[in-house]
C-alpha cells in the first residue's frame, strides 16, 4: 500500500509546492512554486529529500497530518509551534512522526507562510515537470482540503545534516531593492522619490499572484495602454489605481500595466513571508540625484 498522508486540518490555504515549471512562460504558464524557495530547500534538505521534492506550503494558521507510516518531516519559513500528538517538537529540525500520530503545525507567529517537508516526498501527480498548485492557471492539485488524503514517496536517505544551516529571517520591515524599467518613463519624475518616501504597507488583497501595496499613488506621465509584454517575477506592475503590485510566484506570464522596476529575486522570500499591514519600504537603485 502507498504511504500516505491524511490532511486533517487544511487550514487557511495550503498547497502542494515544488521549485516550479520553468520553461512554460510561451505557453502562459507561470513558474509558480515555493514562494520562500530557501525555506523550501532547508526543509527537503533536513529530511534528506532532493531540492526538487514537493512539500507543502501553509499560509497563517498551519494545517493538522496524520501520516499511515513513520515519517520524518520538517518545518521551516514562517516561525510556528509544533506538536506531535500534543507533545512540543522542534521547529526547523527534522522530527520523527509515528504512524497514526497527529502532526500539528501551529499559526505563525512571525512570517506568514511555512513550509512542511515529509521525507519522501508528496508524491502527487506531475503536471509539465511540476507538483505545484498554480492558483492562477489552475495547474497541479487544487488547495488542499480537510479528509484529501496526499501519496507520499519512498524515502530517498537520511537527512544531510549540519552544525549551522543558515536561513536568512525577515524583519519587522519588509525593504524591497528596485531596479528601474523597463517602463519607468510612463511616470512623473517625482515616482521614485515617492517609492522610496512612502509610505506603503502590504494589503490584505496580497496572495501568490502578487505583493499589493497600501500607500501614496504614482502618478503616470503618459495616457493611454501599453500593449501586453512579458513578466517576470519581481516586476513591479503599476495598476489605475497608482499603488504596486510585486508580482511573486503564480503571476500572468503577460501584462498591460506600466512595469516602473523589478525587485531582485533573492528579496521576493521576505516579501511572500510579510503579513498584511507589515510596512514595506522600496529602495530604487537610481542615482542620488533621481531619488
Amino acid at each position: 500500500m502507498t504511504d500516505r498522508l491524511e490532511v486533517v486540518r487544511s487550514g487557511a490555504l495550503t498547497t502542494v509546492q515544488d521549485l516550479g515549471r520553468a520553461g512554460h512562460a510561451h505557453l502562459g504558464v507561470p513558474r509558480s512554486g515555493a514562494l520562500d524557495r530557501p525555506a523550501h530547500l532547508l526543509a527537503n534538505r533536513l529530511v534528506g529529500n532532493p531540492a526538487e521534492a514537493a512539500a507543502l506550503e501553509t499560509t497563517l494558521n498551519g494545517c493538522e497530518l496524520r501520516p499511515s507510516h513513520p515519517v520524518v518531516v520538517a518545518v521551516t519559513g514562517a516561525a510556528c509551534a509544533v506538536r506531535v500528538d500534543g507533545r512540543p517538537a522542534a521547529w526547523g529540525a527534522p522530527v520523527r512522526v509515528p504512524a497514526g500520530a497527529l502532526l500539528d503545525v501551529g499559526a505563525a507567529t512571525r512570517g506568514l507562510r511555512s513550509c512542511v517537508a515529509v521525507g519522501g516526498g508528496v508524491a502527487v501527480e506531475p503536471v509539465l515537470g511540476s507538483r505545484s498548485t498554480d492558483l492562477l492557471s489552475g495547474l497541479g492539485p487544487g488547495p488542499l482540503a480537510d479528509g484529501d488524503v496526499l501519496p507520499v514517496g519512498p524515502a530517498r536517505g537520511r537527512s544531510a545534516g549540519a552544525d549551522v544551516l543558515p536561513y536568512e529571517g525577515f524583519g519587522a520591515e519588509l525593504v524591497l531593492p528596485l531596479a528601474p524599467g523597463p517602463r519607468d518613463d510612463w511616470f512623473t519624475p517625482d515616482a521614485f522619490a515617492t517609492l522610496a518616501a512612502g509610505p506603503y504597507t502590504v494589503s490584505p488583497a496580497s496572495n501568490r499572484i502578487g505583493l499589493r501595496t497600501l500607500g501614496p499613488a504614482l502618478r503616470r506621465a503618459r495616457d493611454g495602454e501599453l500593449p501586453s509584454e512579458g513578466m517576470v517575477p519581481g516586476a513591479v506592475q503599476v495598476p489605475p489605481d497608482g499603488r504596486p503590485v510585486v508580482f511573486l510566484a503564480d503571476h500572468p506570464t503577460t501584462g498591460g500595466y506600466p512595469v516602473i522596476g523589478v525587485v531582485p529575486e533573492a528579496a521576493l522570500p521576505a516579501a511572500a513571508q510579510a503579513p498584511p499591514g507589515t510596512p514595506v519600504r522600496f529602495v530604487p537603485l537610481r542615482p542620488a540625484r533621481l531619488i
